[in-house]
């Protein structure tokens, strides 16, 4: 029984651990970029001792960035889940385009004020190392993949390469309007939606009117 009351406890000391980890590292990546931040930097904001610690827990830090994607993964992945139950069916391209954008904004509205989310995601996003790897995180969930699908049969006919760059359009507005906002909100600026949740209207339109734009063909 002892032996087993002490691997226990151990067990819940190391999940402790992690967790602080894992919050000293998001914020820290949010503030100065993934590059700029060491291992070391991140196991002393942590209050760990050891300076291997986060090495010891998570690995590399490509491992430490996808464990902090896959901290907030379910949360986001439950609402797009039961968005897709209420819209099943719909042939309105705002209400697919809804399951990009409120999944990710109701889960950044339940963090509160400071969060550093999305200023996470927008640094790994544009980090050389890490950018493919993220996004094939938060691309491939069920729910994820069933938006896609969703999306792909109400889209205007364009062009490939168009579409493609509509794509990346799409995501960086998502991403760095998420991230402007939590940036303006811990700093006490002014933003332009009173809330998280008027702030997905504002996304869902601007992405409305960006799938819906004509193009003009080049050579």
């Amino acid at each position: 029984m002892g032996a087993m009351a002490s691997a226990k406890a151990r067990q819940t000391h190391g999940s402790e651990t992690r967790e602080v980890i894992l919050a000293a590292a998001e914020r820290l990546f949010a503030e100065q970029g993934v590059a700029a931040v060491s291992n070391r930097q991140v196991s002393e904001a942590a209050g760990q001792a050891n300076n291997f610690a986060v090495g010891y827990h998570f690995g590399t830090k490509g491992d430490l960035v996808l464990a902090i994607v896959r901290r907030h993964a379910p949360s986001i992945e439950q609402r797009r889940e039961e968005m897709l139950a209420e819209i099943k069916g719909s042939s309105e391209l705002c209400d697919w385009i809804g399951c990009l954008v409120r999944p990710i904004t109701e889960h950044l509205a339940s963090l509160g004020s400071p969060s550093w989310y999305a200023r996470f995601i927008a640094q790994a996003t544009t980090d050389p190392a890490l950018r493919q790897l993220v996004i094939a995180e938060s691309s491939t969930s069920a729910s994820m993949l069933e938006t896609l699908e969703g999306l792909g049969r109400l889209m205007p006919v364009l062009p490939a390469e168009v579409h493609e760059e509509r794509s990346d359009m799409s995501r960086q507005l998502i991403v760095h309007m998420c991230a402007e906002r939590e940036r303006a909100l811990q700093a006490g600026t002014p933003t332009p939606r009173a809330s998280w949740e008027a702030a997905a209207v504002g996304l869902v339109d601007a992405l409305v009117g960006l799938w819906r734009a004509p193009f003009t063909p080049t050579k």
